[in-house]
């Protein structure tokens, strides 16, 4: 993280995550929204949205910061490397931009959001922007969102030292296609945040934005899909530095 300038990190960070939330709030809106073309398409195309919306994000902030748009990779990277000055520029650009990622989904999907101001056929908009367990149990959901994210961090670290992905540049499409297949395989039982920015900005938004028949922003949830992936990269890093 040394050799990225404190300007470059922010900048950097705050737009690859937006693009990140743009896609993946974009593609829940595009999938549970009435009068979306999209609507109804299922989890499939909810998975390769958000990992399209990682490898986009992550390309774009590439050369200025990087390219983390997670706190939980931020984290494991200074638990490995020992350099934790520049963690919070990271993370604070991070949440920012998963703020404004959420509010450019929800401008894109404004009729589509503003069709919900019919009380009879409501539907509840925070699954459009942040993770919502499927059974509510805030243990175990604690326990999906470790183990996920700790999937997560441990190969992206590994990538690291696979000089071949450097060198070809496709290390950010493995871990966009390492995302699609977390989604596919562990993204069930809580919406796997895996990624602190990602639930929490989003979160904020929908707290905020003049969204009509909205419902809870639940925020009585909001600590496990932060304090998961925290743990999870945490997890993941130490596992890298003993293995490897």
């Amino acid at each position: 993280m040394d050799h990225f300038s404190n300007g470059d990190i922010f900048v950097g960070e705050i737009i690859g995550t937006a693009i990140l939330i743009l896609f993946g709030a974009g593609v829940c809106a595009a999938v549970n929204l009435r009068f979306s073309k999209a609507n109804g398409a299922g989890w499939i195309v909810i998975a390769f949205g958000w990992g399209f919306g990682v490898l986009a994000g992550a390309y774009t902030a590439l050369p200025l910061s990087g390219g983390h748009i997670n706190p939980a990779v931020t984290i494991a990277v200074a638990a490995e490397s020992g350099e934790w000055s520049k963690a919070p520029l990271y993370i604070v650009a991070q949440i920012i931009g998963a703020f404004v990622g959420a509010v450019l989904a929800w401008a894109a999907y404004y009729s589509q959001f503003a069709a919900n101001a019919d009380s009879e056929t409501a539907q509840p908009t925070l699954g459009n922007f942040s993770t919502i367990p499927e059974v509510r149990n805030p243990v175990t959901n604690l326990v999906t969102e470790i183990i996920a994210t700790a999937a997560l961090v441990l190969p992206i670290l590994a990538f690291g030292v696979t000089k071949e992905l450097g060198r070809s540049g496709s290390t950010v499409l493995i871990v966009a296609l390492l995302v699609v297949g977390i989604g596919l395989s562990l993204g069930g039982p809580t919406g796997y945040a895996i990624n602190p920015a990602r639930d929490l900005g989003p979160r904020i938004a929908h707290s905020v934005l003049p969204i009509p028949n909205k419902g809870t922003s639940d925020w009585g949830y909001a600590w496990v899909p932060v304090t998961g992936p925290v743990i999870g990269g945490l997890v993941g890093a130490g596992i890298y530095s003993l293995a490897f």
